[in-house]
């Protein structure tokens, strides 16, 4: 079972999500298998202003564990991510960020200017 440990500047307690990369889409929104994918299905909102089609940055996370266990980054996601608030050389768009590994364990940081993004204002 992969496991994606999830952690929030805004000081919500960490959630921690095990779940089986094969039974992805989980849900309809974001890339199947994807960062995105994943949290909506567990219940746990992540802003995604343009409904997870890599066409915003409204769904930014930072991965501070397993980066490498993650799908590669597309030139559009790069290009979106220039434009992303708090920029790290870890961040990736949770829409496009796909955990294909059944052992994988990721840890994500939810920046709080994520949290707060209002659908409508921009991407």
């Amino acid at each position: 079972m992969a496991k994606l440990r999830v952690q929030f500047e805004s000081g919500e307690p960490e959630r921690v999500i095990e779940f089986d990369p094969a039974r992805a889409p989980f849900q309809h929104d974001g890339r199947p298998g994807s960062i995105l994918d994943v949290l909506l299905a567990h219940g746990i909102h992540l802003e995604h202003a343009c409904g997870g089609n890599c066409a915003c940055t409204t769904c930014h996370v930072v991965v501070k564990k397993g980066s490498e266990r993650l799908s590669e980054s597309e030139e559009a996601e790069e290009d979106l991510l220039d434009k992303a608030p708090g920029l790290t050389p870890t961040s990736r768009l949770g829409c496009q960020a796909v955990i294909e590994d059944p052992d994988a364990e990721i840890v994500v940081w939810i920046p709080r200017y994520t949290i707060n993004q209002i659908s409508g204002h921009g991407g």
